[in-house]
């Protein structure tokens, strides 16, 4: 922070009441941050407007894998200060995909959209039904194993 405020000309209290939140920057103090940081004074003062972004179906990026008949499709990647990825998952019967623990804090999110699927932790995984629910710590293994043929689901992956 010391060495921001310094490359900004700012006073390092400054900087302080920015980052908690409780200052109000001028139009000097936002651009010699935007300088410091290499940013520009556009993305300082006019927040990034989502656009509409459109994965039809069998498009976008597949991984599959190696171990079971299940592939993910990410249909969002998780955008800089942002904390989550999203995928659509397909499965079919057979051998249980068993997923490692990922980084900790991690928590998955899964809503069935068609077919019947166990999900969740090993030991008491959830049997799910189109439109049901469930969120289990991805930072320890879990499993996804298709029940029906054609299954599908949204998963969502939140990193804190």
């Amino acid at each position: 922070m010391a060495e921001l405020a310094r490359r900004a000309g700012i006073a390092k209290s400054t900087l302080s009441q920015l980052e908690s939140g409780a200052g109000n920057p001028s139009v000097e103090t936002l651009w010699a941050l935007g300088v410091a940081l290499d940013v520009p004074f556009s993305r300082l003062v006019d927040p990034p407007r989502p656009v509409v972004r459109v994965i039809r179906a069998g498009e976008g990026p597949v991984t599959h894998s190696e171990r079971a008949d299940y592939a993910a499709t990410l249909l969002a990647s998780c955008p800089p200060n942002a904390r989550r990825d999203i995928y659509r998952i397909e499965a079919q019967p057979g051998e249980t995909r068993a997923s490692d623990p990922h980084m900790p804090g991690t928590v998955e999110h899964v809503v069935l959209s068609t077919g019947r699927a166990l999900v969740g932790p090993p030991a008491e995984p959830v049997e799910l039904h189109p439109g049901d629910y469930v969120s289990y710590p991805g930072d320890a293994p879990h499993i996804f194993r298709a029940l029906a043929p054609d299954t599908v689901a949204v998963m969502v992956m939140e990193h804190v």
